[in-house]
């Protein structure tokens, strides 16, 4: 299993909800397995996401998808995000 993480800024966390919840069957499409949605307590702005892949290949072109880019970008994701790819040890 792989985990990619994804932390950023959005311009309004409930409008990036909707964005969000609407890309599932794509994201799906697109081998995620699992993920999860957690939010800053002190700054709801703040979201980090998961989502965990069978492989380090698919989550790379996932986060490289031109799909995954224009989802972002109309659900108000700000600025550049922390991204980050791990695996079990």
């Amino acid at each position: 299993m792989i985990r990619l993480f994804v932390r950023h800024t959005v311009a309004d966390p409930g409008v990036w909800r909707k964005g969000y919840d609407e890309f599932d069957a794509t994201r799906r499409s697109m081998g995620v397995t699992d993920d999860a949605v957690y939010q800053s307590i002190d700054s709801p702005n703040d979201i980090t996401v998961t989502h965990d892949f069978e492989s380090d290949s698919a989550a790379k072109a996932f986060m490289t998808s031109d799909e995954l880019k224009s989802a972002m970008a109309n659900a108000g994701v700000q600025g550049q995000p922390e991204v980050w790819i791990t695996s079990p040890s």
